[in-house]
């Protein structure tokens, strides 16, 4: 194999003007200029030779080729067609690549593994992900229950940390709750803006998303359970009582959902950000069973 990194400033630089291409703003194309920082997020994800890695925008290739180098097999989708004869070129001495023209978003990455994958293959996602849709990119693939084991994943630094807060925290959300619900979360590292060309126009930090072997709370309903958390989110200055008073509009009345949340020894005063997992699902538990059953 070809080990010369692609990950220099020199060597992108010269791959860029030999294809003559431009970035699209659109697409969120930074590409990482140090082979230090893609060592750090390899090791960080713990790749080994048996490992079995997703990769989604791989750019001209330059995680890609170091993932190679450290894993089983790479199997990465890219959006932009443009980069589909670069990664041909860069990466024509790694053999155990593919690369997928596609979005990720509309792709089935549950048949992809179970064809490009060995059974019980330790399968983890590493990714330079575009910032401008990182958090549908990741959601989906949590709610889809993939036999990933990890996430490991370059995101803008403030999504990272709404990602890993804790409760009482500005940070903390509806997107805490749907990412630590399926995975424990942990910032890994911030990452300066001068190691990606174009440097992005915001900070950036590696999320290590590890799955959880089993669901941290018991719900009745996940749907319900999501739509009620974003609901407690809606403005974040209200009580509990009044945004879910807004969510449920003419159909439950201020006083009955007090009721409900004084059952389970929850203040209606109380702001969503002071929730935790549990009780977040015990309230969502409360009110489907009142008004779904």
């Amino acid at each position: 194999m070809n080990e010369k990194p692609i990950a220099t400033p020199k060597r992108t630089a010269e791959i860029l003007h030999k294809y003559g291409f431009s970035f699209k703003k659109s697409l969120g194309q930074n590409f990482i200029i140090d082979t230090n920082i893609l060592q750090k997020i390899i090791h960080s994800a713990g790749i080994h030779k048996t490992s079995g890695v997703i990769e989604v925008g791989p750019g001209i290739g330059a995680l890609t080729q170091q993932l190679a180098i450290a894993a089983d097999k790479v199997v990465a989708y890219e959006i932009d067609q443009r980069l589909l004869p670069i990664l041909k070129d860069t990466l024509q001495d790694v053999s155990n690549t593919m690369i997928i023209h596609q979005d990720i978003l509309e792709a089935d990455v549950r048949a992809m593994i179970n064809d490009h994958f060995n059974t019980g293959q330790p399968v983890h996602v590493v990714a330079n992900l575009p910032y401008y849709i990182t958090t549908p990119i990741l959601m989906k693939l949590l709610r889809e229950k993939l036999p990933v084991a990890s996430f490991t994943v370059m995101i803008q630094k403030e999504v990272a940390a709404r990602m890993a807060a804790e409760p009482n925290s500005k940070q903390y959300g509806s997107l805490t709750i749907a990412v630590q619900y399926y995975t424990d979360a942990e910032v890994v590292m911030n990452v300066p803006r001068n190691v990606f060309m174009p440097p992005p126009n915001v900070d950036s930090s590696v999320l290590r998303l590890t799955k959880k072997a089993e669901r941290p709370v018991e719900i009745d309903d996940e749907e319900y359970f999501f739509t009620l958390v974003q609901a407690c989110f809606a403005q974040r200055r209200k009580t509990l009582r009044n945004n879910l008073l807004r969510h449920f509009g003419d159909a439950v009345d201020k006083d009955t959902i007090s009721l409900v949340l004084n059952e389970i020894d929850i203040d209606p005063a109380r702001r969503g950000e002071s929730l935790n997992m549990t009780e977040f699902a015990a309230m969502a538990n409360a009110f489907y069973r009142k008004f779904k059953n």
